[in-house]
């Protein structure tokens, strides 16, 4: 079962919902969260990217870092102002880019849950990632940004949602500037209690993105509890949970720096070789295929069918690094080579072909995306997914509903 329970929000006043809310903070770097926070002294980004504040050579996992993180989290809490709700609450919380439209429900989930796989994992975490963030939200003593879960559908969950926000006012209802529609209303009590059991219903819930946040969350109640804390508020995690099928996945794209020994024309000979490659466009247009943008010129490598293997070996992603990135530019180990770039998302190929075109990468590799049902079956079978695999878009927001421990 997938256990939910309310939780007393740490939100911003309406009027301060649109400027406190900012993008999660691994999705950019620091001069990208300067640009963002610049001239919005409410942004989030303050707090959860507290560098942005200090000199530029500062080490940001400094004791500086965090102390600057707990100064910008008090003052916005009285500038917002950020308000504790009288009452532990869920909520439904919708995103709405395009021609997408995906509402799920927030709430706190069990980190029993996360130990025990009932809530599944499809990436490994990296040790310094989660240094960070167990410090950031143990210094904070609140989880500030919540962790992406989907689940298989449950028409008892759709139906229960759905007439919380036909019956309901929002609390807050913004479009962000990056054209995404941010819409939260609070769970009313006679919807709470279905909407939980609804839930009991969900075998399991899928870690789409905020690996990193779910696994220092549990690392944070492992460190309370060898300090000697009693069960609380830490036994769980903040979440926001969406029906898989309404979710969109883009492609995450790969950028290399250098072609090892190779000349351009010397490395598309290498891959001809083994495979069929075509003049094509820019996204490939069906599984199977990845386009590479290599001296200003998109090709089509067709790597074929790939129907034997685990599922994680039989991804796009999986074959370019086995058959490609590895035999051909000696790129062993994505995670920590410094030859490769990754580019995911709204960015798009015109990213990957100026990254050439200026010098900074010397070939360039877009994507078919991975489907969510590739996602939930690999899972399922304890599977680990290469990095930078999946890019969800659109994203939640940090800083409009934060769980303080």
């Amino acid at each position: 079962m997938a256990a939910l329970a309310p939780f007393r929000a740490l939100r911003p006043a309406p009027s301060a919902a649109a400027p406190v809310a900012a993008v999660p903070y691994d999705v950019v770097n620091a001069d990208e969260a300067r640009a963002l926070a610049a001239g919005n002294p409410l942004s989030f980004l303050h707090v959860s990217r507290a560098e942005i504040d200090c000199p530029r050579d500062a080490d940001p996992y400094s004791d500086a870092i965090y102390a600057k993180a707990i100064e910008n989290f008090e003052r916005l809490k009285k500038e917002a102002p950020l308000v504790v709700e009288e009452a532990a609450s869920l909520y439904a919380y919708r995103l709405q880019m395009g021609d997408v439209t995906q509402t799920g429900v927030a709430a706190c989930f069990s980190l029993d849950e996360y130990d025990h796989d009932v809530i599944k994992k499809h990436e490994r975490t990296r040790q310094d990632k989660e240094d960070d963030r167990t410090r950031h939200l143990l210094a904070l003593r609140a989880q500030t940004g919540p962790v992406f879960l989907i689940h298989r559908t449950e028409q008892a969950i759709d139906r229960v949602v759905d007439q919380v926000v036909t019956s309901q006012r929002p609390l807050y209802d913004f479009t962000a500037p990056d054209q995404v529609r941010h819409t939260v209303w609070r769970v009313d009590a006679p919807h709470e209690r279905p909407l939980i059991d609804a839930f009991s219903a969900v075998p399991a819930l899928y870690i789409a993105d905020g690996h990193h946040r779910a696994a220092s969350a549990a690392r944070a109640r492992q460190q309370l509890r060898d300090g000697g804390a009693r069960a609380g508020e830490w036994d769980t995690f903040l979440a926001v949970a969406f029906p898989a099928q309404h979710v969109r996945i883009l492609p995450y794209n790969r950028l290399v720096t250098d072609l090892r020994d190779r000349t351009p024309a010397g490395f598309l000979e290498a891959v001809r070789q083994r495979f069929t490659v075509h003049d094509g466009p820019a996204a490939p247009v069906r599984g199977g295929d990845v386009s590479m943008f290599l001296s200003g010129k998109w090709h089509t490598i067709s790597l074929g069918h790939a129907s034997a293997g685990a599922a994680t070996d039989r991804l796009d992603v999986s074959r370019l690094q086995d058959l490609i990135l590895n035999p051909l530019l000696g790129i062993g180990d994505p995670r920590s080579s410094k030859r490769i770039d990754f580019v995911g998302g709204l960015r798009g190929t015109g990213e990957l072909e100026h990254a050439v075109q200026s010098g900074r990468a010397a070939v360039a590799f877009s994507m078919h995306p991975v489907s969510v049902h590739d996602l939930m079956t690999i899972a399922d079978a304890g599977g680990i997914m290469p990095p930078k695999s999946t890019w969800f878009e659109p994203k939640l927001r940090d800083g409009l509903l934060s769980h303080v421990i």
